[in-house]
């Protein structure tokens, strides 16, 4: 298990004139809230950690810096613990972790490593330590849950956090319920049973947008919007064209990207994508593709090495500046697709299941579209590049989706600092709609 020093407040040590606030719980031990304050040491604003190149200052201070002062003057600061198991989760989460530090409070993430999960964390410049690692298949997973349990539990116990943040960790739940702390759960994905399970009974609060396709109970509210708005917004990102350069590509090239997934998450058990029969296959699936622009591949697996020459070698931040300026996506990533479907992309996923966030996309915006097969891909791919000005078009569905749409990072910073008050009336709010429903359909 590998701990990465915290920046900031406790790597600064108190402020002059100040006792260390660690010494004042000791003394004062009765003073739990009162203890609970965050030195507020010098660090660049939160919200210039980065999109890197898309992600100022004020582009974020409608959120972060909208009565900052005012709210640390009104409210205790708390300590968060965030836990991911993803790189998506890490883009999910930076902004409204950008936005609680800068309004005053701790905020501390637990990574299961997985793919470029701890690099993200750290070029984003967020306090973290790893307590383990993704395992491949649900035996694994299943041994796994009991240490990496003991793990997290050991680095939480000191932190002290008032409350774990998860998209449906059940590691988050299970040492929130042993700490006696809310778990409050921001999650997306409906085939995710087995975790459900698992961590449903440890969640105070489950929420997810208004395009889940379950209901989860008495615990269970919904927002409108998706988990990708809280990053590519335009309040939020503004692509860099820089990357193109970087890559050999010019603003007037035309490129497709491609995605293969490992499917080893435990809500892929049983689930595919592309089902090639072969690296001749997969070759002449690419071959066909690049009627339409150069093909670019991002991958979660080993590729043959005649793929080799396809893959994208750029840091892994920039991949959303890539995508933004592609002709198209084609992939088994759902976030992926999500994603493109926000930045104004047309994108194809392909799977043998697919995702209410992207049923939204695909039949409200008609953004992109979801396929089960390679031939249906290709045949979907040829339908949409060949309409006129397609860039054009689906920009105009896009800014139609954002129209509709909440700020989704200010709900989540608003729903984390007005906890538990925030979940009550959120609950009215459901019940007072359902009542209404009722009323206008009796039977």
């Amino acid at each position: 298990m590998r701990r990465v020093a915290h920046l900031g407040a406790r790597e600064m040590g108190p402020r002059a004139g100040h006792e260390s606030p660690r010494l004042r719980r000791r003394r004062h031990p009765g003073r739990e809230l009162r203890s609970r304050r965050v030195q507020a040491s010098v660090q660049r604003h939160p919200c210039g950690m980065g999109s890197i190149h898309a992600s100022t200052p004020s582009a974020c201070a409608p959120v972060c810096g909208e009565h900052a002062a005012h709210s640390r003057r009104e409210r205790v600061p708390v300590r968060i613990l965030f836990v991911v198991g993803h790189p998506a989760h890490v883009h999910f989460f930076k902004n409204v972790v950008r936005c609680l530090r800068s309004r005053g409070h701790e905020v501390l993430v637990g990574a299961v490593a997985r793919e470029v999960t701890e690099d993200l964390l750290r070029r984003y410049d967020v306090p973290h330590f790893v307590f383990g690692t993704s395992k491949p298949s649900l035996a694994g997973k299943a041994l796994d849950i009991l240490p990496k349990d003991a793990a997290l539990l050991r680095e939480a116990h000191p932190f002290r956090p008032d409350m774990f943040v998860s998209t449906g960790s059940p590691y988050a739940g299970h040492v929130a319920a042993v700490l006696g702390r809310p778990h409050l759960v921001f999650g997306d994905t409906e085939n995710a049973t087995i975790v459900t399970r698992l961590m449903l009974p440890f969640a105070d609060l489950v929420c997810t947008p208004a395009a889940f396709q379950l209901d989860l109970g008495p615990k269970h509210v919904r927002y409108n919007g998706s988990k990708e708005l809280a990053y590519l917004h335009p309040r939020y990102f503004r692509p860099d064209p820089e990357v193109l350069e970087s890559l050999g590509l010019s603003r007037h090239e035309p490129f497709l990207l491609l995605r293969f997934s490992a499917w080893d998450s435990s809500h892929d058990f049983q689930e595919g994508g592309f089902r090639f029969g072969g690296e001749a296959e997969e070759a002449k699936f690419i071959s066909e593709l690049e009627r339409y622009g150069r093909v670019l591949l991002t991958s979660e697996r080993p590729v043959a090495p005649r793929l080799d020459a396809y893959r994208v070698s750029s840091p892994p931040e920039r991949l959303h500046d890539l995508l933004a300026f592609a002709r198209l996506y084609v992939g088994e990533g759902a976030t992926m697709a999500a994603e493109a479907g926000v930045l104004g992309v047309p994108w194809i996923f392909v799977s043998t299941t697919g995702r209410g966030f992207l049923e939204e996309q695909e039949h409200r915006y008609r953004l992109g579209h979801w396929v089960s097969s390679t031939a249906d891909a290709l045949q979907r791919a040829e339908m949409i590049l060949s309409q006129p000005d397609v860039h054009r078009r689906w920009k105009a569905k896009r800014d139609m989706m954002l129209s509709e749409k909440v700020d989704v990072t200010r709900f989540m910073l608003e729903f984390i600092e007005g906890w538990p008050k925030s979940f009550e009336a959120a609950r009215q709010e459901r019940d007072a709609r359902a009542a209404q429903a009722l009323a206008m359909h009796p039977g």
